[in-house]
């Protein structure tokens, strides 16, 4: 869906006050975000749980759920960004600060049954054209999860081998293991 309000840049883009749902910027127009429902929600908590289970704890990274990131001529909202620790731009306090104008080392995005896998796998994309070292777009639906890295062709991983993880992060997950998270009883 193109939401109404227009902007002729990113910059004009990024002074228009939030909305909900989110939207983003890309190609020139504003473009609202599905909002997240059950097994979306469900994943990309955990998901981002583990992720900084790990990351946090050792000042390697730090997973961010719906975290704009605002580059090049896009302002996008992954499902999560993950940060290197190095590249997060803390403030002179020490704290996060409130705008990222910088692409996520790892960009996550979780399939909502109407959304666009097409837009979607541009964000990817276009994240890794811009330096971003791995893409995963997970499919509740047919339980995959499409792996993008930087000059490869895009791969659907096995279900219980080890996915890819940024380098120096000591953490191991199946698409087996993220999917199980969906059964809470």
């Amino acid at each position: 869906m193109t939401f109404s309000p227009t902007a002729n840049s990113l910059e004009e883009f990024l002074k228009l006050p939030e909305t909900k749902p989110v939207c983003e910027y890309i190609d020139g127009k504003i473009v609202e975000k599905p909002m997240s429902k059950g097994k979306h929600s469900r994943l990309q908590l955990k998901l981002s749980n583990r992720i900084n289970e790990v990351g946090e704890n050792q000042n390697l990274a730090y997973a961010f759920p719906e975290l704009r990131c605002s580059f090049g001529t896009r302002s996008i909202v992954p499902d999560i960004a993950v940060f290197r620790w190095l590249r997060i731009p803390f403030d002179e306090d020490g704290e996060v600060p409130n705008d990222f104008l910088l692409f996520p080392d790892w960009t996550i995005e979780i399939l909502s049954p109407e959304q666009s896998s097409n837009r979607v796998i541009g964000n990817i994309l276009y994240c890794l054209e811009y330096g971003c070292q791995l893409g995963w777009l997970i499919d509740p639906g047919d339980r995959s999860i499409l792996v993008f890295r930087p000059n490869q062709q895009p791969k659907i991983w096995p279900r219980s081998q080890d996915l890819p993880i940024l380098n120096d992060l000591d953490l191991v997950l199946t698409s087996e293991e993220i999917f199980s998270w969906l059964k809470m009883i």
